[in-house]
């Protein structure tokens, strides 16, 4: 697999780019090897696949553990998503920071999230089916997040009334950015 790897303002995000072989049956590629990636500096060992499906609207996020952080592989299968991803690396100069890109089955675009960021995604098309890689397990007790219409992260979501964006209960009560701050002093040091 010859992947193109392009690097993103947040030090250590890493947008990922499959090389892709269409022909008139479709198309053929390679959505994971882990010596290509290890070849462009990406060394985790993937422990779980999640995928989920979402109608337009929907926005997840913005998700995060502490205790046992999570590098994420994620992608779009179907559909579109706007992806994002906020820097908590307290050591970071990007601490604080967000960056967002268009993902979806189209493009086939990659983003590598590494240990130490929340993420979360809002769904454009109609329906979208989200797959990505977890190098830690799922743990409930160490499941936080930060609100995603956080003023001080000032995410900019493209959705032109964020009344309608459909975020579950539990999303809804994340915490403030403020909030993590005081809370926690690093999530990327485990």
């Amino acid at each position: 697999m010859k992947l193109k790897k392009i690097l993103c303002e947040i030090d250590d995000l890493i947008i990922i780019e499959p090389e892709v072989y269409s022909d008139e049956r479709g198309y053929f590629m390679e959505a994971y090897n882990y010596a290509d990636l290890k070849e462009i500096g990406i060394n985790d060992v993937f422990v779980q696949d999640n995928q989920s499906k979402s109608k337009r609207d929907v926005l997840r996020g913005l998700h995060f553990q502490n205790e046992f952080p999570q590098s994420k592989l994620v992608r779009v299968i179907s559909g579109e998503v706007f992806d994002v991803a906020v820097d908590l690396r307290n050591e970071s100069k990007t601490f604080g920071k967000w960056f967002g890109i268009l993902l979806s089955e189209k493009n086939k675009k990659q983003l590598y999230i590494p240990k130490g960021f929340a993420h979360g995604f809002l769904v454009l098309s109609e329906k979208a089916e989200f797959f990505y890689k977890v190098s830690d397990y799922y743990h409930p007790n160490d499941d936080f997040g930060i609100i995603w219409n956080d003023s001080d992260l000032s995410i900019e979501w493209p959705i032109k009334d964020s009344r309608k964006a459909i975020v579950n209960s539990k999303d809804n009560m994340n915490m403030t950015f403020k909030e993590f701050v005081k809370r926690f002093k690093d999530v990327s040091s485990k």
